[in-house]
C-alpha cells in the first residue's frame, strides 16, 4: 500500500493532548478509506503537524482528515523508504 506524508498549518500551540486526540479521531474512522495513519509529529511553535500513513490515495488520506475535523494543507506522496 502506498504511504503517505500530510501537512497541517495553523495549530501553533498544540499540545501532545490535542495530538493525540486528533490522531485518535482519524484512527476512529481510517478503515472507511482503507487508510491506517502510522504515526503523528506536531511542532507547536511553528504549528506545523506531520502524519504519515498508508492509504489507496492522496484523497483517502485528505477524506479521514475532512471527516475527523482537521483538514490537511497537503498530502505528498512518500514512494522511496531507507532506514
Amino acid at each position: 500500500m502506498p504511504k503517505f506524508m500530510d501537512v497541517h498549518s495553523g495549530m501553533k500551540g498544540i499540545t501532545e493532548e490535542q495530538l493525540r486526540e486528533a490522531h485518535n479521531a482519524d484512527l476512529a474512522i481510517e478503515k472507511d478509506e482503507q487508510v491506517h495513519f502510522e504515526t503523528a509529529w506536531a511542532d507547536p511553535e511553528s504549528g506545523h503537524v506531520y502524519c504519515l500513513s498508508e492509504a489507496p490515495s492522496a484523497e483517502a488520506v485528505q477524506r479521514i482528515h475532512e471527516r475527523a475535523g482537521h483538514k490537511a494543507d497537503e498530502v505528498h506522496p512518500v514512494p522511496l523508504t531507507v532506514r
